[in-house]
């Protein structure tokens, strides 16, 4: 891409896309296309096109997208698959028809199966049965990668599919209700600390083991795709190390300044038991995460504490 390259980040505001836009911003990219959900309606097929053959964009990043964790994935699989899968296509078939150079789409590590060999290597995806807790988010990211791989198929369209690790960083979502478990973590040991709750509890047996990228690391990663990968085989950007829930909720507890009991409770979901990707693709193009999981935690907990401080927090992304 050219300094000066038409670039369209759909999702500005989510935290992926964020990341995306402070990097891009970073690396002196001058001609930067977003907008609100208010603006542009991605899920309206009519509206979208439109803005696309009106705005010529030479490059896309898809980081578009209704997102949540286990609870509000069990609560609302309609929403997930049918909301994400509108949005997919929309844009996908969009930037087809606009001649677009170039797209990535933001995928995720949940596209793999349940019970997959560790760590998951890009091949691995559709060789088995889904995690049932957040299939419909899974099936709209499948669909994603699809479609880029078989627009490049049939059309011959530089569409390409990056896959992260469980992201978290500043503008990450810390309703209880809908944000993913860093986010989660941060805000109720925080709230526990400040209101003297003796005990915290967290959801599963704490044995699951998860891998997570820093946002900064992953738009660093997307860009570098974006610069130097292309193919139909999607690609997994990750850190390759993982850790279990209870060592990270004991982590974020003592960044946070929390010294209570952290409880888990067995009667809930723990989902995959292992979910570790092999970035080892994306690592021999010469790219690596930076940021070590207790830096960005420490990031990630400022990033609260000043959103917070000026009532900005919020209950979900915004796309």
């Amino acid at each position: 891409m050219h300094k000066n390259a038409r670039i369209y980040i759909a999702g500005h505001r989510g935290l992926a896309g964020s990341a995306i836009i402070r990097k891009l911003t970073e690396l002196g990219y001058t001609n930067l296309l977003f907008r609100t959900s208010s603006e542009l309606n991605l899920i309206d097929q009519q509206a979208t096109e439109a803005f696309f053959l009106e705005h010529n964009p030479e490059y896309v990043f898809m980081c578009a997208g209704m997102v949540g964790g286990i609870a509000a994935n069990i609560a609302k699989p309609v929403e997930f698959l049918y909301n994400n899968s509108l949005m997919t296509m929309n844009v996908i078939s969009s930037a087809h028809k606009a001649q677009v150079k170039k797209l990535v789409y933001l995928g995720s590590s949940c596209i793999y199966p349940k019970e997959c060999p560790q760590p998951i290597k890009e091949e691995y995806l559709l060789t088995g049965l889904l995690e049932p807790t957040n299939e419909g988010y899974a099936l709209s990211k499948i669909l994603g990668i699809k479609l880029c791989s078989y627009y490049r198929r049939e059309y011959g369209c530089n569409f390409i599919s990056a896959m992260p690790s469980n992201l978290y960083g500043p503008n990450d979502n810390y309703d209880l209700k809908s944000s993913h478990v860093i986010g989660a973590l941060i805000r109720r040991f925080h709230e526990a600390k400040i209101n003297q709750i003796s005990e915290v509890i967290v959801w599963g047996s704490g044995k699951a083991r998860r891998e997570f990228t820093y946002s900064d690391d992953y738009a660093d990663g997307v860009i570098f795709a974006m610069n130097h990968y292309s193919d139909e085989m999607h690609i997994n950007i990750g850190t390759n190390e993982d850790i279990s829930i209870s060592d990270l909720a004991v982590l974020i507890a003592d960044i946070v300044g929390y010294t209570g009991k952290i409880i888990f409770d067995t009667s809930k979901p723990d989902g995959m038991l292992r979910k570790l990707m092999d970035s080892s693709r994306i690592y021999s193009l010469g790219w690596k995460a930076s940021t070590s999981l207790k830096v960005g935690l420490k990031k990630s907990y400022a990033d609260f504490l000043e959103r917070l401080s000026n009532n900005t927090l919020g209950t979900a992304h915004k796309i």
